[in-house]
């Protein structure tokens, strides 16, 4: 006995479904979880590696492939690609109540460590931590954006959050004194977590000025106070602000 399969059928698991309602009728693609969003932001580009398959549906769980008139019906078009970014751009993501709730909170999280990590308090040349930033982003009463990045929603938390408290972007300066035994192995260690060195001197010991992001601060500091048991010194010289008009964050 042989069972019969409709060609028309396609069965796929794990799928972030995204659904477009046009000409009266139902598309459905399915796609890779969280790519979606990552596409939507611009982060990904490929859309091989967002799309599960090629195939338009009109219903994803039951397989169901949409007729081919159907498509050129609703879209003008039978290229399936141009259709999967048409549904990809307009589409609705189709999402669980907790899926959603999940990933706004961890998109809160996200875009709260983001600032902590580029941002001071002007007064105390001091970053503020994650907590703290959260906080005040429920105090302005905050919503995470699901078609936006969290990079680009960071730049949008400080914008807002300089309206109720002492923020800005800046990058510290920094003074580190090794001792000369420790200088070359520490300044591989710290490499990565400087943005510019501004001066090196290498005698007796090594007297390096850079710049960090806020972020960065904390580690460094206990970075050197351990590697070097407390002979190593961190100063805190100034603030760099970094220009408005620099939109992006690395």
């Amino acid at each position: 006995m042989s069972i019969f399969t409709p060609t028309n059928q396609i069965r796929l698991t794990n799928v972030a479904v995204v659904r477009m309602k046009k000409g009266g009728k139902r598309f459905e693609i399915a796609c890779y979880k969280n790519k979606v969003i990552s596409w939507r932001s611009g982060a990904e580009k490929d859309l091989d590696e967002v799309l599960q398959t090629s195939s338009v549906f009109n219903n994803v769980s039951k397989g169901q492939v949409a007729k081919k008139e159907d498509l050129s019906k609703a879209f003008g078009t039978d290229d399936l690609t141009e259709i999967c970014k048409q549904i990809l751009a307009k589409g609705e993501l189709q999402v669980s109540d907790k899926e959603r709730q999940s990933q706004l909170e961890t998109s809160f999280r996200d875009i709260a460590t983001i600032v902590a990590e580029k941002c001071v308090n002007p007064e105390t040349k001091r970053p503020y931590t994650v907590n703290l930033i959260e906080r005040a982003m429920k105090d302005i009463h905050y919503s995470v954006k699901a078609n936006k990045s969290t990079k680009q929603q960071a730049l949008e938390v400080i914008r807002q959050l300089k309206e109720s408290m002492e923020i800005q972007r800046a990058h510290m300066r920094l003074r580190l004194v090794l001792p000369a035994k420790d200088g070359k192995r520490l300044k591989e260690k710290l490499k990565p977590l400087i943005k510019v060195v501004e001066s090196e001197d290498f005698d007796d010991q090594l007297e390096m000025v850079c710049l960090v992001d806020p972020g960065c601060f904390r580690e460094m500091d206990e970075l050197i106070r351990c590697e070097t048991k407390g002979k190593g010194s961190l100063e805190v010289l100034s603030l760099k602000d970094v220009e408005e008009g620099d939109e992006k964050l690395e």
